[in-house]
């Protein structure tokens, strides 16, 4: 079973409720920290990192000397990722969706490709949880290749979770699909119920099952739930606000081991989540 855990907005929680789920899991559990461009599961898993590979896409390369700048390359790509202006095409890689167009069309053989990093891929481990996490090259503009191959790693029979970026644009989609449930993370303010309200948009266009957790549910106003409530969604977990998650959270420490009455909190988040993927409740209404 594949879980991601997403956000509309950054600082809800969602790399804290992944990282503590991993933790309270029965039996193994991989975690994918698909969060690439700052990933910090590392952080509070404190994993033993065994294995570091470049991550690579394929870029195009022109060769002068067989170019008659027909520009067939340039009109192809959607992306102005190459351009020929009565020259020799100049290639900005950075732009480069890799669909290997320009090479297809060129008439003249001139263009081939290569392979360009884009970042690196770490696993490790940690106890019974394995640990996987892309690590985005600094300045390169577009994770999503870098999420699909950390997902390579979504083949272990056992329980994945997938730390999603935070919000609703292309990396998120990217992080999302393939997932069995969505975990939504998500606190009681104006601003996280607007971004909730986008992130539930998403997953069910996607058409994935999802369920709520509300951070620092005390600390706001009732918003959210009312919400959850007249959209059928279930609320799957209420964490209140507490100094002391606070303290451990700055002290990088996991929360269900720095206090462990929340491992019971979590395993039952387990359940809870295993009961909403099984009823498939009414989240994915009006959406193919």
């Amino acid at each position: 079973m594949i879980i991601a855990v997403a956000s509309g907005k950054g600082g809800t929680g969602k790399t804290t409720v992944a990282v503590n789920m991993a933790l309270s899991a029965s039996g193994p559990v991989r975690l994918l920290d698909c969060d690439v461009e700052e990933p910090n599961c590392h952080i509070f898993l404190k994993p033993e990192i065994r294995k570091r590979e470049i991550a690579s896409v394929l870029v195009p390369v022109v060769d002068e000397t067989k170019c008659t700048a027909c520009g067939e390359c340039g009109r192809i790509c959607q992306y102005h990722a190459i351009v020929s202006l009565k020259t020799e095409p100049l290639v900005f890689p950075e732009l480069c969706h890799s669909c290997g167009g320009c090479a297809k069309v060129c008439p003249t053989g001139a263009i081939s490709e290569v392979q360009r990093g884009i970042g690196a891929i770490e696993t490790g481990i940690r106890g019974a949880v394995e640990f996987v996490q892309g690590r985005l090259t600094v300045a390169y503009p577009m994770s999503p290749p870098l999420i699909r191959a950390v997902k390579k790693h979504c083949d272990s029979a056992g329980r994945i979770i997938i730390d999603c970026p935070p919000g609703t644009s292309c990396p998120v989609i990217a992080a999302l699909r393939g997932s069995d449930f969505v975990v939504l993370v998500t606190e009681p303010t104006p601003f996280g119920l607007h971004d909730l309200k986008l992130a539930v948009e998403t997953v069910r266009r996607i058409g994935i099952p999802f369920g709520v957790v509300i951070n620092k549910s005390d600390a706001g106003d009732s918003r959210v739930k009312d919400y959850c409530r007249e959209e059928v969604i279930p609320v799957l977990l209420e964490v209140h606000e507490d100094r002391r998650i606070a303290e451990s959270y700055s002290r990088g420490e996991a929360l269900v081991e720095a206090l462990p009455e929340y491992r019971q909190v979590f395993e039952r988040l387990w359940a809870d989540i295993d009961k909403a993927a099984d009823m498939r409740p009414e989240t994915t209404r009006g959406y193919k």
